[in-house]
């Protein structure tokens, strides 16, 4: 049981490093062209359209089954307020870092929740990585491109990322072994980052995905969606 939560959590992770590889490769060993830029904002949408549909469909059916009406809101409330506050701050300083912020609100604990879930139900719990990685591609994708732009060098972003690859195997060791008995605490987890996910995809996401004179981008947030949609169907 503990090798296949390694294996799998080890897999959920490495897609963050190889998302951001390919970002790398995508924005400095490739010609400038419009296509190119239409491919750019395309992948924010898609990887928005991922987390939107996480938040819809992992992240708060799975806390409304443990949460009653009042802990349900103030986690919620919790959760958007912090990340407005740390959204704001980072703003001041010029920073561009939402979509990281919102890629860490969706993995960790959607990485617990895998933990915690390989202790009953292992099938679920291998669909459940499978679908966790496939959201850190694009979403790794789009944050290596914030955290340059925020003044990060390419370096010191891809050291960042092949820690956080690796912060999903600790995070589901954690769900495994200290709240797989304690499905309360897991949902209010779930429904705080929900609140933080969702400010970050109206306040930051979603507006630097528009382009103009482009309708394409906007396709890439459905199908990103749909790849939620796939993956909850399946599991």
């Amino acid at each position: 049981m503990l090798l296949e939560i390694l294996l799998y959590a080890g897999f959920a992770g490495i897609t963050v490093i190889i998302g951001g590889l390919l970002a790398n490769f995508f924005n400095h060993h490739m010609e400038e062209t419009p296509v190119k830029y239409e491919i750019t904002h395309t992948m924010m949408a898609f990887g928005g359209g991922i987390i939107l549909s996480a938040v819809g469909l992992v992240l708060v059916p799975k806390g409304l089954e443990q949460l009653s009406l009042w802990p349900m809101i103030i986690a919620f409330i919790a959760g958007s307020m912090l990340f407005y506050f740390i959204d704001k701050k980072l703003a001041a300083k010029g920073g561009q870092m939402a979509t990281l912020l919102a890629m860490l609100m969706d993995f960790v604990p959607e990485s617990i929740a895998l933990g915690a879930i390989f202790a009953t139900d292992p099938s679920t719990g291998t669909l459940l990585a499978i679908f966790i990685g496939l959201q850190n591609l694009p979403e790794a994708f789009n944050s290596f491109r914030d955290m340059v732009l925020s003044g990060f060098s390419v370096t010191k972003t891809l050291v960042i990322f092949a820690f956080l690859s690796f912060s999903g195997v600790l995070g589901a060791l954690l769900g495994h072994f200290v709240l797989s008995d304690y499905p309360e605490m897991t949902a209010y987890l779930m429904v705080f980052a929900s609140g933080g996910i969702l400010y970050l995809i109206f306040q930051d996401i979603a507006p630097e995905s528009k382009m103009e004179k482009s309708f394409v981008p906007s396709l890439g947030a459905t199908l990103g969606f749909l790849v939620g949609m796939i993956g909850e169907k399946v599991i």
